[in-house]
């Protein structure tokens, strides 16, 4: 028996140590570093093709980029109370040092890509759209690069992620949990406009990011395939507003009980543009007005909702923040 306990012991000193070793592997050796791998990147500079980079910019990236300030200067993006702590959306106007006028069209492309800055490190997947098509990455860097207002240097500069002190984050980056998006490199076209069902799909899923907040949670996302997302377009996802107000997700599947199923399509689109729902009720601000979404687009995203499979569950939240 003394032999026994005399064994376990050695082997429980062993794990022990091995964990005591990892541990401080973890906590004391340097974040892991990726291969940047900038692509070649056409910029527009015809009027209609800025004017598209101009939509996106403006409701895509704004929603967490927009500072007090009317630039894209960034703002207090999640809290210290919330799971990976306090976070700053970053200055993306054009400063040379500290906005992305220190990045070229390529590594600006390969970080909305991938996730990965200019300096190899990843910075994490809100910025990311894998699967926007190269036509419309362009025409979003170019209105970065545009004369813009918004877009004018400021130097707003804020604290390093809160996350980056963490060992669970470190773990996860470290063991490769947290790692860059996949990227071949090769070119990434949108569906034509005449397959109105694959369009409305780019635009729900790709593009405009309906299936992000729609979805079941940030942390549980497919943003390859978002359609394998938990409760994909089903709701439940605890989305903060400006002020940090959280609102549970809505079901937009063609449930007629708990989904968006007995909207007619005008209904649809008067809620998306202008936040009135048709029984009269406000949309909450977390919920962005897309005005400027043209009838074609409108038409191209309900024809896609309708193809969404149904959801027929009350809507219940799935994560905390």
């Amino acid at each position: 028996m003394k032999k026994l306990f005399k064994i376990l012991g050695i082997t429980f000193g062993i794990l022990a140590a091995l964990i005591a070793l990892i541990a401080a592997w973890v906590q004391l050796t340097p974040l892991p570093t990726y291969e940047v791998k900038p692509p070649q990147v056409t910029i527009p500079t015809d009027s209609t093709t800025l004017e598209r980079g101009k939509k996106v910019a403006e409701l895509v990236c704004a929603h967490c980029h927009l500072g007090e300030d009317g630039k894209m200067s960034g703002r207090l993006f999640t809290q210290a109370s919330d799971p990976f702590g306090e976070m700053w959306a970053a200055n993306i106007t054009q400063h040379p040092t500290k906005g992305i006028g220190r990045y070229t069209d390529g590594e600006l492309a390969y970080l909305v890509r991938t996730g990965i800055n200019r300096d190899g490190r990843v910075v994490g997947y809100m910025m990311c759209h894998p699967q926007m098509s190269d036509e419309d990455l362009g025409a979003v860097i170019a209105y970065l690069r545009s004369d813009a207002p918004m877009m004018q240097a400021t130097e707003k500069e804020y604290p390093a992620p809160a996350y980056l002190n963490s060992f669970m984050v470190k773990a996860l980056l470290k063991f490769g949990i947290f790692k860059p998006l996949p990227y071949d490199g090769q070119p990434i076209l949108a569906p034509p406009m005449s397959d109105q069902v694959a369009y409305g799909r780019y635009l729900a899923t790709d593009l405009f990011e309906c299936s992000t907040c729609h979805s079941a949670s940030f942390e549980t996302l497919d943003m390859i395939t978002p359609e394998n997302s938990p409760n994909f377009m089903g709701g439940g996802n605890p989305v903060p507003d400006e002020d940090f107000n959280i609102v549970i997700s809505a079901n937009i599947t063609p449930s007629k009980e708990h989904g968006i199923g007995n909207w007619t399509k005008e209904q649809f689109v008067t809620a998306v543009r202008t936040g009135l729902r048709p029984d009269g009720r406000i949309l909450k601000p977390n919920m962005p007005r897309f005005a400027v979404l043209s009838d074609a687009e409108m038409d191209a995203i309900w024809a896609y909702i309708q193809t969404v499979p149904t959801i027929d569950v009350p809507v219940v939240a799935t994560a905390s923040k």
